[in-house]
């Protein structure tokens, strides 16, 4: 498995590609199967999830994320671990979701394809209320071709142009 790697995009792309939902967002229904273990899950935010409670050892909560269906309970199930620590989850995060999008956009050709499309592209998710994985801006707000004006970290871009920065580079 090919590992995330933080760098600093901004310095290599100056064309963004906004993304709110669609094959980009960890919400998006993309079923695949985790090599390793050979479980299957519905969208990367359920990898996310389960993957979280289960670095943190609520295997209760990593059971019950992998009943719901929808994005939207797997992520709140998600905000209330047992043991849950802010700063492992920092160091982990990036790590976690990158392996769930590795799986996504490698066993989903259609997902695959439109990443691929984003080539020269810095990936960022034009999310108005997610400041860690998105930007804080919605697509379309004012200045938000300007860097400077984003009011998040992009986590999720950040791991999803460095998954096709990756992948472009193992040969077919």
């Amino acid at each position: 498995m090919i590992t995330f790697k933080e760098q600093n995009y901004l310095e290599i792309f100056n064309n963004y590609h906004f993304f709110y939902y669609g094959y980009l967002s960890n919400w998006a229904f993309t079923p695949f199967i985790d090599t390793r273990t050979c479980i299957p899950y519905n969208c990367s935010e359920q990898y996310m999830m389960q993957q979280k409670a289960l670095l943190f050892n609520d295997f209760e909560s990593a059971q019950t994320i992998m009943r719901q269906k929808h994005p939207r309970q797997q992520k709140e199930l998600g905000r209330t671990l047992k043991n849950f620590d802010l700063q492992v989850w920092r160091t982990h995060a990036r790590q976690i979701v990158y392996e769930g999008c590795f799986y996504k956009f490698t066993q989903d050709k259609n997902a695959f394809e439109y990443l691929m499309n984003t080539v020269d592209h810095y990936l960022v998710e034009a999310s108005p209320t997610d400041t860690v994985w998105g930007i804080g801006m919605a697509e379309g707000a004012v200045g938000i071709q300007d860097p400077k004006n984003w009011r998040g970290t992009n986590w999720l871009g950040q791991v999803l142009t460095c998954l096709r920065e990756d992948l472009i580079k193992i040969p077919n």
